[in-house]
């Protein structure tokens, strides 16, 4: 009867792996013999790349441009067999650089990580785009995918969502022609549309940084780059679910790569292994820095509760913070739940003290376990 871990990552202060070995640690410290399976979670945003290596992915590396031109970062695809996960946030993602660049961020780098995943000969590309720094509408992407999108003179727009209103053309013509023979997965789990109060200038810009008069900028362009795209393929996807991830991004896959739609959550859930672990466990202890409302939107521990209680597993929450009254653990099926900031001197505490607290509160599993 084993405990399954599954955490993901408590931002600021750990990976999901390391907060799932901490935790792991301190439960096999009070209950020696008990089996105790790891299993970082994400869902699509960072960490996703670094979860499928601990479940068996092969990682495959390469330099690509970052979020701003002129920036170079090392960044890693998943791949299994014939299929290539690429995580947006190694190379676009807003970690990369933490003041934002709300006008000038590019996805041209996770456009280099779609081209590296099609020189491997992989067949299906799967687009894990949370956590990203760029309002671009995957202009970027497509870019470095041998797309162009141009300006009234003729020359090419500079990267960064901030120019595509005065885009002039968009040419699809020169996009690598083995794009269509390629399954490509949209995975996320934003349901935001391009464009509009709920789109992804207005919603997200903020969070990259953007004040009132960029979002307005981002909007407008990202107007302007949606009807350039209609038109070029006789197809209007700005109001389709997922359309407004990462910056528009999710438009991009949809309208240009013949993407289909997949809950990142999910996706993961089922590449870990998750339903199979939980057959026969005697418990699942999830959690992530923040336990709050957001969690409640399909996040993957929140998926991953769900998945345990409908397999009759006890599920217990540890976390940060936990932002929920009970009610809501409890339709979850959270029985038991320990934060960080319950156990901690000071909030600053839990941030410096992670690694002791996750094992204190580890041991307080296994000693309930072995009782």
């Amino acid at each position: 009867m084993s405990v399954v871990v599954c955490l993901d990552k408590f931002r600021g202060s750990a990976t999901a792996a390391q907060a799932c070995a901490w935790l792991a640690a301190g439960i096999r410290a009070a209950g020696p013999g008990v089996p105790v399976v790891e299993r970082p979670l994400a869902d699509g945003g960072e960490g996703t790349v670094e979860a499928l290596a601990a479940a068996g992915y092969s990682l495959v590396r390469a330099d690509v441009m970052g979020p701003v031109a002129g920036m170079t970062v090392s960044a890693a695809i998943a791949v299994r067999g014939s299929r290539a996960v690429v995580e947006l946030a190694q190379a676009s993602g807003l970690a990369l650089i933490p003041g934002g660049a709300p006008l000038t961020a590019t996805t041209y780098g996770t456009g280099q990580l779609v081209r590296a995943a099609l020189d491997l000969g992989c067949t299906q590309i799967v687009l894990a785009v949370g956590g990203s720094a760029t309002t671009d509408g995957g202009a970027g992407l497509l870019t470095a995918l041998g797309a162009s999108v141009r300006d009234a003179s003729g020359a090419p727009l500079p990267p960064g969502g901030g120019h595509l209103a005065d885009a002039a053309s968009l040419d699809l013509s020169g996009l690598d022609p083995r794009v269509p023979s390629v399954d490509v997965v949209l995975a996320s789990d934003v349901d935001n549309p391009l464009l509009g109060p709920d789109g992804a200038a207005r919603v997200f810009g903020p969070q990259k940084g953007a004040g009132p008069a960029q979002i307005e900028r981002l909007e407008a362009g990202l107007a302007r780059f949606a009807d350039l795209m209609t038109a070029r393929t006789g197809k209007d996807h700005t109001a389709t679910p997922g359309a407004g991830a990462a910056g528009g991004t999710g438009f991009a896959a949809l309208a240009a790569l013949a993407a289909r739609p997949q809950q990142g959550s999910a996706f993961m859930l089922d590449e870990l292994d998750l339903p199979g672990l939980l057959r026969g466990a005697a418990l699942c202890v999830v959690g992530e820095g923040r336990f709050d409302g957001q969690s409640l939107r399909g996040k993957a521990p929140c998926a991953a509760a769900s998945l345990a209680s409908r397999a009759h597993v006890p599920v217990t929450l540890v976390a940060g913070e936990i932002a929920l009254p009970e009610p809501d653990l409890a339709s979850l099926g959270i029985t038991a739940a320990h934060s960080l900031l319950d156990v901690a001197e000071t909030p600053r505490a839990a941030f410096e003290r992670t690694e002791a607290l996750l094992h204190a509160i580890g041991e307080r599993i296994g000693s309930d376990l072995t009782r």
